[in-house]
């Protein structure tokens, strides 16, 4: 089973020619390679698996994965 989270972009730049971002996932802050995705910009949030962005995402599909995410957690426990 693969699991994609979403994270906010923090900054982009260029990493051994590879276009590179930095991410926040629920406050802890890594990096990531932006490959798939050439419109992505600081601020924009990005579904991300194994370090790569798969897609793009906004704040209204962002809110929904997190509230899915609440109830799974509040079933779980």
């Amino acid at each position: 089973m693969c699991l994609g989270v979403p994270a906010e972009v923090v900054e982009i730049y260029n990493k051994d020619e590879l276009r590179t971002a930095r991410v926040r996932i629920g406050g802890a802050e890594t990096e990531i390679l932006l490959t798939l995705s050439e419109d992505i910009k600081p601020g924009d949030y990005v579904i991300v698996h194994a370090g790569i962005a798969i897609s793009k995402i906004d704040e209204e599909e962002l809110d929904e994965i997190l509230n899915l995410w609440r109830e799974l957690s509040s079933t779980l426990l």
